[in-house]
């Protein structure tokens, strides 16, 4: 019996997603996760806040979100000091990124990044039968000349930079990205990913939503501590910002998601004690990292890329035996990135284990190589 086809992108495609998460991880090995420090999540949690809204909101579930995100954006529009229609909210970085690829990329279109960052952005970019053209990283930098130089070689259409990186956790300051921008052609949208821009050293470049081409995403899953419910905001010019609404899904971003980031925005204060907690913990990391004779890389995220001192190989056994110990953590995948485990901020009863599981994990690396 014939079958419905898939589009031909489609039916290319292996059926994957970008990230194992540890409830699949607790379901493949029956082991519990005793450290969740693995997926840039905030273990320090919303403010209280934020729960109190949840609490009183719970009932009004049985009523649609407002499609338009109006008053979520509004409070953004005031704190950030664009206007309303600069804005456009939906799930998550994540979600945005697959609306960004479904309005400017047509199968075999060009689109630059660098290779080992963020892979989410690459699984839509491949979903629409994108070209994806790599940069390798500077040392443990993406490279912002070299991304801006290749677009302008290849005719990109669109060129992908986080700032700071995941998954290195490196920053470039705000005169770098500038100069980044502005080397890009005007034809090629720049989607510049700041999810982790409340911790880093500054706050990028100024708002700058006259230029044509500029996309940048920010969300409420890290330093906020939202991570579960979804909702991240792209701040652009009105054409950009505006073409959102031709393609998106207008109930995707649930009631609950919006009265909490909406609180969240309204407490300024619990997002200062967050970082500060956050930037306590990246220092915890190095530490236990040193006492294992061991680098950690210097951070601006809410995680600490640590080099485990050999090859990827050898960094792939010690997170199998953390994970056989019940510590979630993840590492990066490419060549001159794979050496790294990456290990999450988290509260320090979380770090404890990490302290205490980390010897023995690398001792059994060493022993099984």
């Amino acid at each position: 019996m014939p079958l419905p086809p898939f589009t031909p992108v489609v039916e290319a495609l292996p059926e994957t997603v970008p990230f194992v998460g540890p409830e699949a991880i607790e379901r493949q090995t029956g082991i519990a996760t005793r450290a969740r420090i693995g997926a840039n999540e905030s273990g320090f949690g919303p403010s209280p806040r934020v729960i109190a809204t949840l609490r009183n909101a719970a009932p009004d579930v049985w009523t649609y979100p407002d499609s338009e995100n109006h008053a979520l954006r509004t409070a953004l529009a005031k704190h950030i000091g664009v206007a309303n229609d600069e804005l456009a909210v939906s799930e998550g970085i994540d979600g945005l990124m697959g609306l960004v690829v479904r309005l400017f990329i047509a199968p075999g279109d060009i689109v630059v990044t660098s290779l080992g960052a963020y892979p989410t952005f690459n699984y839509h970019v491949a979903g629409f039968g994108g070209d994806l053209r790599l940069v390798p990283y500077r040392q443990f930098h993406e490279d912002p000349e070299a991304l801006a130089a290749m677009a302008r070689q290849t005719d990109a259409r669109v060129v992908y930079l986080a700032n700071p990186d995941n998954p290195m956790g490196s920053f470039w300051p705000a005169s770098d990205i500038e100069r980044f921008i502005n080397a890009v052609p005007e034809t090629c949208l720049i989607v510049l990913d700041e999810a982790y821009l409340e911790t880093a050293p500054d706050q990028g470049p100024p708002l700058d939503t006259d230029r044509p081409n500029l996309l940048r995403l920010r969300t409420f899953s890290k330093a906020y501590g939202l991570a579960g419910l979804r909702c991240g905001y792209a701040i652009g010019n009105r054409r950009l910002a505006g073409a959102f609404n031709r393609i998106r899904n207008h109930f995707g971003v649930n009631k609950l998601a919006q009265v909490a980031a909406l609180a969240a925005l309204d407490d300024q204060a619990y997002l200062h004690h967050a970082v500060t907690a956050i930037a306590a913990a990246r220092d915890r990391i190095a530490q236990i990292a040193h006492d294992n004779g061991l680098v950690a890389l210097p951070s601006a995220t809410n995680f600490v890329a640590i080099d485990c001192g050999s090859d990827g190989p050898f960094a792939a056994r010690v997170l199998e035996a953390l994970g056989k110990q019940g510590v979630f953590v993840r590492k990066p995948a490419a060549p001159g990135l794979d050496q790294h485990i990456r290990v999450s901020a988290a509260p320090d009863r979380e770090l404890d284990i990490l302290s205490e599981a980390l010897p023995l994990a690398l001792r059994q690396a060493h022993s099984a190589a």
